[in-house]
């Protein structure tokens, strides 16, 4: 599509968690930056760590800093982000997945290259698109019927609609998980708490600070298991995902909205 809605997108390997990787992440970021990743940024990340079952009744949530590493390209439209045990690639000018998916297997060659992982456990994509009818449209026009949400005479602030699929898969791991979810408001577009575009700036054709009805179409689809390191297999099997998000896209919208994004 000319006019693709895909405002952000992510592509993540999850591996077996290398405890020393600050040890390595001085030959990794060397490694990217000749390949066209020269801005480098060290972060520490806050998560809450909730006690398992078996621990003691009264041991509380604790909060914990994780390090990761932005390594990004130099006009900010894309780059990764490295922690112990993840590489993500992610990028707010989206063009086609045959140049997205292979820059995650280049992050995670990298990473395998210096620290020699054992096993990838978990591949996904996930993709944000912005469904912002055009004046004197309305998101009914780009949205399927199931997706209208029911009517009420006040202002819809916000609505969600929320699916998980078991999906069809291959080759390394042959059933995934699809998740969608279609987020209605009047509001600025903006982003999912879970999935900021840290260090990425955002393309200036989305960049829409104005309220506005819109719908933004937040499709995940991952696979977790045991995978070895073979980048060729690792390829097809994110070439499955992204298949699989492509006919959910199109379950999703309307020919309308397929039309004006051509």
């Amino acid at each position: 599509m000319s006019n693709a809605p895909v405002y952000y997108a992510l592509a993540q390997a999850r591996f077996n968690p290398v405890a020393a990787m600050s040890k390595y992440v001085d030959q990794i970021q060397d490694r990217l930056r000749r390949e066209g990743y020269p801005l480098f940024e060290s972060q520490q990340v806050t998560h809450l760590v909730v006690p398992g079952p078996g621990l003691a009744l009264q041991a509380e949530p604790q909060v914990a800093q994780a390090p990761q590493w932005l390594l990004t390209r130099g006009d900010r439209t894309a780059g990764f982000i490295l922690a112990p045990s993840a590489i993500t690639y992610h990028t707010t000018h989206y063009d086609t997945h045959n140049v997205f998916i292979p820059e995650l297997l280049r992050g995670l060659a990298a990473v395998h290259e210096v620290a020699t992982l054992e096993h990838v456990s978990r591949l996904g994509l996930r993709y944000l698109d912005a469904v912002w009818p055009r004046a004197g449209e309305s998101l009914e026009q780009y949205l399927v019927s199931g997706l209208h949400g029911f009517e009420f005479n006040a202002e819809l602030r916000y609505g969600l609609t929320e699916a998980v699929f078991g999906t069809d898969s291959g080759p390394l791991v042959q059933t995934g998980t699809l998740v969608t979810r279609v987020h209605r408001m009047t509001a600025p577009l903006g982003f999912p708490p879970d999935m900021q575009p840290n260090g990425l700036m955002i393309d200036p054709k989305f960049d829409l600070k104005e309220p506005w009805a819109h719908a933004v179409i937040d499709t995940d689809h991952f696979v977790e298991g045991r995978m070895p390191i073979d980048l060729d297999k690792l390829g097809e099997q994110l070439l499955s995902l992204h298949a699989t998000i492509k006919s959910a896209f199109g379950a999703t919208t309307t020919d309308h909205a397929r039309a004006a994004w051509a």
